[in-house]
């Protein structure tokens, strides 16, 4: 689990709970039909700029890719594909067949090479999954930040709503403040969707899809080298430029080793 992201939605909703609980209660800040607006009217502008299909699989994206660590380190794929080199170089490309291994992508690589396909074949069919990869990514990260593009307008949008009905009753100053207060919460309701949830998110799948995307070219990297019959050791040299520089010690120490 990535847990910095459920600590941080934790944290940040906990923190605006806490402030609004200072001299107030939380029925103080609880108003249906404002929320109604603006989870209502953003969810529908929502569907305007992008297809349900989208959308739900932004959300299903969203909850497997940001609360989740499932993206392996660069160093573990190093040492995974180098392993691999050093079967190949033994066994043949038939010793992968065997091979056991927790990343998707890495598996259909490896199924690949052993069915006997050309390496061309291979590597086409490697970047359509990775363009694919990248495009679902993209898509779910333009839908939460168009959610936190539009709940703040549709916020305002309330708000004005709100300001239109306190006008209709200036008669009665006494209900002038309630009212105002009310008008004002949509407002908070949109920014809190967009500040809190929303755009933390986008960027979020943002980074995975940088890192996702990293991984999938390191494995096709390695996939080449490996058929060409690449010495492991001069591969994991290579491969080397995927890790941070601070890393790279540790995969040099096992290269002299």
């Amino acid at each position: 689990m990535d847990i910095l992201t459920l600590v941080g939605l934790i944290a940040g909703v906990l923190i605006v709970t806490l402030a609004m609980l200072a001299n107030a209660t939380l029925l103080t800040f609880l108003n249906l039909p404002g929320l109604a607006i603006v989870v209502g009217g953003t969810f529908a502008v929502t569907l305007i700029k992008f297809r349900l299909p989208s959308v739900m699989g932004a959300f299903r994206l969203a909850l497997s890719a940001t609360f989740t660590d499932r993206v392996e380190r660069p160093t573990e794929l190093i040492r995974e594909v180098g392993e691999l080199a050093r079967v190949v170089r033994k066994e043949g490309i038939l010793g992968l067949e065997s091979h056991d291994t927790h990343n998707d992508f890495l598996a259909k690589a490896i199924t690949l090479c052993v069915d006997g396909h050309a390496p061309e074949l291979v590597e086409e069919a490697l970047a359509q999954e990775i363009q694919q990869t990248a495009e679902r990514y993209e898509v779910s990260e333009r839908v939460f930040r168009g959610i936190g593009e539009s709940a703040p307008a549709i916020g305002m949008l309330g708000t004005l709503v709100g300001l239109v009905q306190m006008l209709n009753t200036l008669d009665d100053p006494s209900s002038i403040g309630p009212a105002m207060a009310i008008a004002l919460l949509t407002t908070l309701y949109g920014a809190f969707i967009a500040q809190l949830i929303a755009l933390p998110l986008a960027d979020k799948l943002l980074l995975k899809a940088e890192d996702e995307q990293r991984n999938q070219l390191l494995i096709t990297t390695s996939i080449r080298n490996i058929m060409r019959g690449e010495n492991p050791r001069v591969m994991t040299e290579l491969l080397s430029s995927f890790v941070h520089p601070e890393h790279r010690s540790g995969l040099a120490a096992e290269r002299e080793s």
